[in-house]
């Protein structure tokens, strides 16, 4: 167990865990290890990867967290790797099952929690209060008897237990081992006030609480998350636990956004420091949004694509005189990209490479490798000349993140398909028909015509009939990436393969309400696919996102059918 600084402030990041039981925000095991790296590379302290008992492939996302980004210490102010934890029930298969998971990275935990409410001791694991302290007594041994000495404990739905009864539960258990120990307001029922004097009692009423470190874990039912894990903080606490963006259950989590601008802000106020770099969190923020699909409102504080604008004449003044009248902290703290226009329709391949490679640079979400190939670079710069041509006023950083992300995703999956021509008619009292051409693995042109209830569903089912793949349609997002009329779209996908035969063999895309319970967990076996295309032309771009998709869709079935032969 390492000895923290009592003025630091441990950042425990759960996205891949709490935040990632968002309904409909399922990530691969790729993606997490993705956002493991990005989450290691701004500085979080401890990553909760995962809940390794939930399923097979939670177990292999937390086992390749440990092993590959476990060891890594890139642009890591503390020196420290990040501690790679996992989750556990109070249970012995749940424990050592984490432990298989974790124990290969230099410095790991395990994370096990137990219910102490009247409400769930009652209804739910209908045992004592006695059971209850020996349970989690147990557990934290059977942790320590492990080898490990990073222990975390959490009395589920603190919020609304007994004061008393949780100081008795948790002197135990710091007798057992743990090292920190969280309080977790489940439900997000308490007020700042309340939640700030639960931890206040909690530090000054347990014996050997100078000898832990006391964590928050708040939930934003009431909208109060940050609030009351400041108030924790002033209280005492020194981990909060939070995600990118505040995903997760229910109302999200306490943004870990939120929490490091706000400490940053106000070091005298709340007499704490952190590693997080903070113009890191617009970058993984995006990544995050563009993985899970979780897009945040536009007046998101600090992430929002509002957090900077400002549109009263007042403000506009102000800030054209002096950014300090309307503006507390700046843009580039949190890593937010120009939005001045750096290239037009005569720039050339220097001008353009250049800003790529400060763009790429400045932004750690992207390789910069992908500009070493010729040929890669390319064809990003014919793409790049398509939209300037068509952009009056310019192209943007943000557009040119846009075309790299486009460029990306048909990188990072076999062509199994190629998007050639779409051609789409649509009206107020027309069939909408659409006519699709693939190229196919051979290089062949494959050709076919569909009609549906609108230009986007009729542009799927021709792809469905093409690819021979009866599709599910779970999610279809749209969102402009910068301003006018003449902006790129981005559009993200979500797809799977129905295998129940219900429906026609026109291939018809079904709509599909929720996710399956698999599938909010977010493994590998959970068969959705996320498929992700920009262009001017949203119809295009929808296009892109559904061939995208149906790539990785194919290409699964091909590992799939070689593993079993």
């Amino acid at each position: 167990m390492t000895q923290y600084d009592k003025n630091r402030l441990i950042f425990f990041d759960t996205t891949l865990r709490d935040g990632e039981q968002s309904p409909g925000a399922t990530l691969n095991i790729n993606e997490k290890v993705e956002i493991a790296k990005q989450l290691s590379a701004l500085g979080v302290d401890v990553c909760e990867a995962g809940f390794p008992i939930a399923s097979n492939g939670d177990f292999e996302a937390v086992k390749r967290i440990a092993q590959e980004v476990g060891p890594l210490l890139d642009n890591r102010k503390s020196g420290e790797e990040m501690v790679i934890c996992g989750l556990a029930r109070a249970v012995e298969g749940d424990i050592r099952r984490a432990y298989d998971a974790v124990k290969y990275a230099p410095r790991h935990r395990i994370h096990t929690f137990l219910a102490t409410s009247d409400i769930h001791l009652k209804n739910k694991l209908k045992i004592t209060r006695k059971q209850c302290i020996e349970k989690s007594v147990a557990a934290v041994k059977l942790i320590k008897s492990l080898g490990v000495n990073d222990i975390e404990f959490s009395p589920e739905d603190a919020g609304r237990s007994d004061k008393d009864f949780l100081v008795e539960i948790l002197t135990e258990v710091i007798k057992a081992g743990a090292t920190t120990l969280n309080i977790p307001d489940t439900v997000g029922y308490l007020m700042p006030e309340q939640y700030g004097e639960l931890i206040n009692y909690l530090v000054t009423k347990t014996p050997g609480a100078d000898t832990v470190t006391w964590s928050t874990h708040c939930h934003n039912d009431l909208g109060l998350a940050t609030a009351n894990t400041l108030a924790g903080v002033r209280n005492g606490a020194r981990q909060v636990e939070v995600t990118i963006n505040g995903i997760g259950e229910r109302a999200g989590n306490t943004a870990l956004e939120e929490i490091a601008l706000s400490t940053y802000m106000h070091k005298g106020f709340f007499n704490v420091f952190h590693h997080i770099d903070t113009t890191h969190i617009y970058g993984i923020s995006q990544l995050v949004i563009k993985r899970t699909g979780m897009i945040v409102q536009a007046n998101k504080a600090i992430v929002g694509a509002n957090a900077f604008a400002h549109e009263s004449g007042i403000h506009q003044d102000g800030v054209l005189k002096c950014k300090e009248t309307y503006e507390i902290m700046s843009p580039d703290l949190v890593g937010v990209p120009s939005n001045l226009l750096i290239l037009g329709k005569h720039s050339g391949r220097n001008a353009f490479r250049t800003r790529l490679e400060t763009l790429l640079k400045d932004n750690p979400s992207y390789d910069s490798k992908i500009l070493e190939n010729d040929e890669e670079f390319q064809k990003l710069f014919k793409n790049f000349k398509k939209l300037a041509d068509s952009k009056k006023k310019g192209v943007t950083d943000q557009d040119l993140y846009a075309l790299i992300d486009d460029f990306l995703n048909i990188k990072k999956c076999n062509e199994f398909y190629i998007l050639k021509n779409i051609h789409v008619t649509s009206g107020t009292n027309t069939i909408p028909t659409a006519t699709v051409q693939l190229i196919d693995l051979t290089g062949n042109v494959i050709t076919d015509a569909h009609i549906g209830h609108g230009a986007v569903h009729a542009i799927f089912q021709a792809i469905n009939r093409l690819v021979c793949v009866n599709s599910v349609l779970r999610t279809y997002e749209l969102k402009a990436i910068t301003e006018g009329s003449d902006a790129l779209g981005r559009v993200v996908v979500r797809i799977s393969e129905q295998n129940d035969q219900k429906e026609n063999s026109s291939g018809n895309v079904a709509i599909l309400g929720e996710m399956k319970e698999k599938e909010r967990l977010g493994n590998s076996s959970a068969d959705v696919y996320r498929g992700e295309g920009a262009d001017n032309d949203v119809l295009v771009a929808s296009a892109k996102a559904y061939v995208n998709a149906i790539n990785k869709l194919m290409s699964a079935k091909n590992v799939l059918t070689q593993s079993t032969q």
